[in-house]
């Protein structure tokens, strides 16, 4: 392998690699977004409300059984 071609194969691996974190940051971007949709229609705004919301929702149950 020449160098012309040992720099080209380099630059395919970053592109490469790039494209991965890219590909990553669309998913962390989509979960995220699901996340908010979620809280959204259960009309939780923060995450100590969530937190609230999951004690409520296991006290309630416990108490049901």
């Amino acid at each position: 392998m020449n160098n012309s071609q040992k720099e080209q194969h380099i630059s395919l691996e970053k592109h490469e690699g790039a494209d991965e974190f890219e590909y990553e940051d669309m998913e962390l971007l989509e979960r995220l977004e699901t996340l908010r949709e979620d809280m959204e229609d259960l009309k939780v705004t923060t995450l100590s409300g969530l937190i609230q919301r999951i004690e409520e929702l296991h006290r309630k149950l416990d108490n049901e059984q």
